[in-house]
């Protein structure tokens, strides 16, 4: 199905950072800069890529579970997740660098039942340890078919600021925006034992639009 969300070429959270850059470089340009004129004018460049918002299509296989965001496959583990599911799980970690699209997308439809931030370390994304240590924002969804699914926004060594757009209660679709991590991340997605991953590490997704899994 198609994207649902209005979209906009910019996620709102960017447009201070485009602004202030390409304002700088309209001042430096006026006061006869070329150096920090080019500079600036690569930086609003830069931040506009980054924030991009780009439109996906949904796919409607019944079961799916889609990528929550753009990036390569960086590990399939099944282990137990401590924190909130407190079950075995099938944890799929996507790694996002910072030329990756970071705005993150439901994996499935169903209804938030909690999400919950947890401050801690801005280690690199990519160490196993990230999943615990690192500071990030937890949602658990409970899909249509009964099943938790559990996205977790991972900060990395540059990411510095975890932006999510749900609450406790709310329903939501598949690949539906539901946040954005900026300059480099990770997400983390735990699915029930059982379900069918067809992916692998190493493979590159598209949030909202590449299958991770089906739910059975």
């Amino acid at each position: 199905m198609a994207d649902q969300a209005v979209g906009i070429p910019i996620v709102k959270e960017g447009l201070p950072f485009v602004a202030g850059a390409g304002l700088s470089a309209v001042v430096t340009a006026g006061l006869g800069w070329p150096v920090p004129t080019a500079l600036l004018g690569l930086a609003t460049l830069f931040c506009a890529w980054f924030f991009r918002n780009p439109h996906r299509v949904i796919p409607e296989r019944p079961g799916a579970l889609v990528a929550s965001g753009d990036g390569r496959i960086l590990a399939v583990e099944e282990e137990f997740e401590p924190r909130y599911l407190k079950a075995r799980s099938i944890r799929i970690s996507i790694f996002l660098n910072v030329f990756d699209v970071h705005v993150n997308r439901i994996p499935c439809e169903g209804t938030i039942e909690g999400v919950t931030y947890q401050r801690g370390q801005f280690l690199i994304a990519s160490r196993p340890d990230a999943t615990i240590r690192n500071e990030q924002n937890a949602v658990m969804i409970r899909a249509g078919s009964g099943h938790q699914v559990l996205c977790v926004q991972v900060a990395g060594l540059i990411a510095r600021r975890i932006v999510s757009w749900v609450s406790t209660g709310e329903r939501v679709t598949r690949g539906e925006r539901f946040g954005l991590i900026r300059f480099g991340s990770r997400m983390d997605t735990f699915l029930p034992i059982g379900s069918h991953v067809v992916v692998k590490v190493g493979d590159r997704v598209k949030g909202g639009e590449s299958i991770l899994a089906e739910l059975r």
